[in-house]
């Protein structure tokens, strides 16, 4: 959650010399924030180019309901990087020993340990909340549109019951916030 720290990170990623696939996938989930799970899983049938959306399926989300990703023009720069390398398969990450398959769930931290970061340093999932903590920490954006950002549902379930509301341009708004921050702190 310190943003020279942060930015040091992103230029450890951008400068990552494994896999080209393995350093698409950790720069998006810098950008999006979503589960490691979730972005390993991507199906190219998900993406919207069109208007800038990634659709999980509902069977892929911790809490069973399908979420939008606003994706950012920076998104969709990488996302047109990786179709150019294997956009004729199913996964946007599919594992190097099956095309079949998505990627290993231990591509992305592995990943992070040959950068020199520590699993007490830095994970995947971290992002989410490195995505949260500089968001909240901002005052810019609504704590309800933060949360819809990362899919999370109301704990409390009689506002849960009343607020439906996925702040969908708001968070297209913080997403285009969100990879501009990345890109000043790199």
């Amino acid at each position: 959650t310190d943003k020279i720290a942060l930015g040091a990170l992103l230029r450890a990623i951008d400068g990552f010399e494994g896999q080209v696939t393995t350093r698409i996938a950790l720069q998006l989930q810098t950008l999006l924030a979503q589960r490691p799970g979730e972005l390993r899983h991507a199906e190219w049938s998900e993406i919207d180019f069109a208007d800038a959306v990634w659709t999980i399926p509902a069977d892929r989300m911790k809490m069973r309901r399908p979420h939008n990703v606003p994706l950012p023009k920076q998104a969709l720069g990488l996302l047109d990087d990786l179709r150019r390398i294997n956009g004729n398969g199913r996964y946007l990450f599919p594992s190097l020993r099956s095309f079949h398959r998505p990627m290993s769930e231990n591509t992305l931290n592995a990943a992070l340990r040959r950068l020199g970061y520590s699993g007490d340093e830095m994970t995947a999932h971290g992002f989410r909340a490195t995505f949260s903590t500089l968001a909240n920490e901002s005052n810019l954006w609504h704590p309800d549109a933060i949360e819809r950002a990362l899919a999370h549902v109301e704990s409390n379930q009689v506002r849960r019951a009343y607020d439906r509301g996925e702040h969908w341009q708001e968070r297209i708004r913080l997403a285009d916030w969100w990879a501009g921050l990345l890109d000043d702190l790199r």
